[in-house]
């Protein structure tokens, strides 16, 4: 599978040092807003072996149409900002590019123009794309069915310097039909991101929680994303779309973790 990555930050750079290290998958390109500083490859500025060419593009340079056109690929994982998809989704529309989208949250504006290009291509967003947080929104919706009078209490810890809600808080909260300004926030040191839902019973509680250890986890789920969606119909989808058939699965076969082959 050919891929271009939009975004080279932290989790930007995570996510192109695990898909360079899969033997299924070429990353074709990374784009960035500013200069790569000579580097001509996301491998030789990463220190990673590779065979992906994985050039470097300056998102000032050439247009995402050009980009498409002079290297094409299957599908874009974005890892960038709310206007990075000013930058390429269009031409990624136009072109039947598959998308997935790991950008926290966006505005009604943007969420149209969204909904607009999902009428020709496969687009999937998901404001936290690990396929744990995923699993657990399932389980704690399934859980919710099951007991709908128990108490729900939504948590998330992030680093110091995150000002904002996590998106993927408010998405627990929105999924399971609960005021996302009820969500409990902590803010200390370095976490990545950990998120708790609790179920008070009368007699029990059960909480269900993920922490995310490395940023290489939401390269993963994007993988994994894009895996699943590239041969579906054009249409938007979320994560649970994609791991809500494995619940009722007989026979899942499971996929190696991409870790598992030695990435980072």
């Amino acid at each position: 599978m050919r891929i271009g990555l939009i975004g080279f930050g932290r989790a930007g750079r995570a996510v192109a040092a695990l898909l360079m290290q899969q033997d299924d998958v070429s990353l074709e390109w990374v784009v960035r807003r500013t200069s790569h500083g000579g580097h001509g490859s996301a491998s030789s500025m990463l220190g990673v072996e590779s065979s992906s060419p994985a050039r470097m593009i300056s998102a000032d340079c050439v247009t995402a149409a050009a980009l498409l056109d002079r290297h094409p690929v299957d599908a874009i994982i974005d890892f960038s900002s709310q206007s990075g998809i000013d930058y390429y989704g269009e031409a990624a529309a136009d072109r039947g590019v598959a998308i997935v989208c790991a950008v926290s949250a966006f505005d009604e504006c943007a969420l149209a123009r969204i909904e607009r290009w999902s009428l020709t291509t496969r687009v999937l967003w998901s404001p936290n794309i690990t396929i744990g947080i995923n699993f657990m929104l399932l389980a704690a919706k399934t859980l919710q069915a099951i007991a709908p009078w128990a108490d729900i209490e939504i948590m998330e810890e992030h680093f110091k310097a995150k000002p904002e809600v996590s998106g993927t808080a408010i998405r627990l909260a929105t999924g399971l039909d609960q005021d996302p300004r009820d969500i409990k926030t902590v803010r200390a040191g370095g976490i990545i991101g950990t998120h708790e839902v609790l179920f008070g019973f009368p007699y029990q509680t059960v909480r269900l929680r993920h922490e995310s250890l490395a940023r290489e986890a939401f390269g993963d789920g994007a993988l994994f994303a894009a895996q699943h969606i590239v041969n579906l119909p054009c249409g938007l989808y979320r994560m649970e779309d994609i791991l809500l058939p494995y619940f009722s699965s007989d026979a899942v076969t499971p996929r190696e973790p991409a870790g598992a082959s030695g990435a980072i």
